[in-house]
């Protein structure tokens, strides 16, 4: 089973991998704020999640992490 993980201390919420995602397993979090003051990105539902990397492929500062 495929997972990403999502480094919430470095992502800035840009919401890139929230649109590149093809399965529409991305939101921007509403209840946490990282650091710098910004909502990141996080995983709805792990068990759908292909592991194709379209998301950490899309991130520009390197916050997702797959797992395959």
């Amino acid at each position: 089973m495929a997972r990403i993980t999502v480094r919430k201390d470095v992502c800035k919420g840009c919401g890139l991998c929230v649109t590149a995602c093809p399965r529409n397993l991305i939101k921007l979090s509403k209840e946490i704020l990282n650091n710098k003051g910004y909502h990141p990105a996080e995983l709805t539902d792990e068990e759908k999640c292909i592991g194709c990397a379209m998301c950490a492929m899309m991130c520009p500062d390197c916050a997702i992490i797959v797992e395959r």
